[in-house]
């Protein structure tokens, strides 16, 4: 399950691939690690019709069933929209698209933690060796609730996005699943416009070939050569 993703890219550069023409998010920093419950940047379709660039708090509202207590810090990543939680928000006016340009998962091997911190080392995903930019097919609510006890309750904008079953680059590191990346113009117009029957349809593993392993832990594991892409949950 993602939980850290990366932005190293510029807002005009978000802005053309989705051809968001309102941007709100002010100056982004030049690279940025993203981590749940902070704020990130997504594009929506905002209530107006306009399509926008905006800063959103990373976790959609977690089950009712699945909360203890009155805290929810939010669920991260959406893995089945079939869930009867999850329909109210697979509709256009709900869904977004993540821009990242590379993402984390935790190391497998217990030995692969960081001598000073304690905390598993990580293994990073991208494109390529140059991180270009992509996007995770999102979704986004108003939500009204605690994230931190500290904070109270209160009214926020929050995001998730989806995964499916991870590819043979990704099975050997994260055997559960991995996030839905969009990276062509086409699959992210496709997310944000398609009616949900067709775009369900994106919710698909991507080829074995579609990554690569950007960083590594200093232990490493090896991951098979690519093979058939493995199939969509639907």
């Amino acid at each position: 399950m993602c939980n850290l993703y990366n932005i190293t890219t510029s807002q005009e550069a978000i802005r053309q691939w989705t051809r968001a023409l309102r941007d709100i998010v002010g100056n982004l920093e030049p690279s940025i690690d993203i981590y749940p419950n902070q704020f990130g940047p997504v594009v929506r379709n905002a209530a107006d019709g306009q399509r926008e660039l905006v800063n959103l708090r990373w976790g959609m509202p977690t089950p009712p069933e699945r909360i203890r207590g009155n805290v929810d810090s939010g669920t991260t990543n959406v893995r089945n929209p079939q869930y009867a939680h999850w329909q109210q928000y697979v509709g256009v006016e709900h869904r977004c698209v993540v821009p990242v340009t590379s993402f984390a998962e935790p190391s497998p091997t217990p030995n692969d933690k960081d001598p000073e911190t304690g905390i598993q080392r990580n293994f990073w995903f991208a494109l390529n060796e140059e991180r270009p930019l992509f996007f995770f097919a999102g979704l986004w609510t108003p939500w009204h609730g605690v994230r931190k006890v500290k904070e109270g309750p209160g009214d926020h904008e929050v995001y998730g996005f989806m995964t499916t079953k991870p590819n043979a680059l990704i099975a050997p590191i994260h055997e559960k699943a991995m996030p839905v990346i969009l990276t062509t113009q086409d699959e992210v117009e496709t997310w944000l416009t398609a009616p949900w029957p067709e775009a369900r349809h994106m919710q698909r593993t991507a080829p074995d070939d579609a990554l690569v392993i950007v960083e590594k832990p200093a232990t490493q594991i090896k991951a098979p050569a690519p093979g058939p892409t493995q199939g969509s949950l639907f």
